[in-house]
């Protein structure tokens, strides 16, 4: 399983131990000038006959999570979460459902204070009843197991809901085209910049008063995929001082001709971010997501140290494939001190 690759000469040394997860995968090193991790699921199935891959997915998934936290499916929450219906945003002018789960050992009349990892579009994140297809990512039972396995360290995670037709609009930074079909292109608004202002100036300073947080940058993530991969990676660009761990899924590249790799191009001093990467090798324009690394890399990021990249093989564009992805992605930006 060897191809070639254009990444820089510098090697892009994995640490297995930090990747490798319940006998999901099988890792394999790939490539002549870098070393490139790569995963192939061996016993979960894929989700692609409930939720078509590709770039229009991206995009038909807008309206997929119009709806609160609360459906007829059954809830599959796990651990100690929070539920804060209807947060309001003055700054967005809109409001949407927020899930907060505290991790084991967090108590009322402690003193501890834990790291935060804000993740879009929540309706995913924890619960079946609220997620696309009703596949979650199941993220409350992954860090549950690995904060109790003592193998990452306890971490509040932070769901936030996407607000159905606006999230193309919150989730990139540019006003690229959703559709070219018509005389006039319907453009998105390219809000990432003000979604990030919610995000620093409105939720965070509500939950690190609500929570006993950690609320330095350094103790503080974010994280997505598709859409939410890409808002991800460009907030994380445009505001180092707010958010300096990041968990890139699958992002969207492809947005607006590629504007994620001007910004990162624009970067003259590589700011203080530790950064997952991932993409499925059955996405289509996977290979853009290499590209984006390797510009990382170029930026002054060191493989293995600051930045984690992962291919994994057979990888579609869907829930299960996130999910599936969460456990090496969280053994990297949240482990366990020595």
């Amino acid at each position: 399983m060897r191809s070639a690759i254009d990444l820089p000469k510098q090697a892009l040394q994995i640490d297995r131990s930090a990747c490798t997860c319940r006998g999901d995968y099988e890792f394999h090193f790939i490539g002549s000038s870098a070393t490139i991790l790569v995963a192939s699921l061996q016993n979960r199935k894929s989700a692609a006959a409930n939720s078509p891959s590709g770039e229009s997915r991206a995009l038909r998934y807008v309206s997929s999570s119009t709806k609160r936290f609360g459906s007829m499916r059954k809830h599959t929450l796990t651990g100690n979460i929070k539920v804060h219906r209807a947060f309001l945003s003055r700054i967005l002018g809109n409001r949407r459902d927020v899930l907060v789960y505290l991790p084991p050992g967090y108590r009322r009349f402690s003193r501890k204070r834990y790291p935060v990892l804000y993740l879009h579009d929540g309706q995913n994140v924890f619960d079946a009843a609220t997620s696309f297809a009703g596949v979650e990512w199941g993220v409350d039972e992954t860090a549950e197991r690995l904060i109790r396995t003592r193998i990452i360290e306890p971490v509040i995670i932070v769901a936030v809901a996407n607000v159905g037709e606006d999230r193309v609009h919150e989730y990139t930074p540019s006003p690229g085209v959703i559709e070219a079909k018509g005389r006039r292109k319907k453009r998105s608004r390219g809000l990432a910049r003000l979604y990030g202002y919610f995000l620093m100036e409105e939720l965070k300073p509500y939950i690190d008063r609500k929570y006993r947080t950690r609320p330095e940058p350094e103790f503080t993530g974010l994280g997505g995929s598709s859409l939410g991969g890409l808002v991800t990676l460009a907030i994380g660009i445009l505001y180092p001082d707010a958010f300096r761990r990041l968990m890139v899924m699958s992002p969207s590249v492809w947005w607006d001709d590629f504007a994620i790799y001007r910004l990162i191009d624009s970067i003259e001093r590589k700011p203080p971010i530790k950064i997952w990467v991932d993409t499925g090798k059955a996405e289509p324009g996977w290979e853009q997501t290499r590209e984006l690394c390797k510009r990382l890399f170029e930026k002054g990021w060191k493989p293995g140290k600051d930045l984690q990249y992962m291919e994994a093989d057979h990888g579609d564009h869907s829930e299960a494939a996130w999910a599936a992805r969460v456990e090496p992605a969280l053994r990297f930006l949240f482990p366990r001190a020595k």
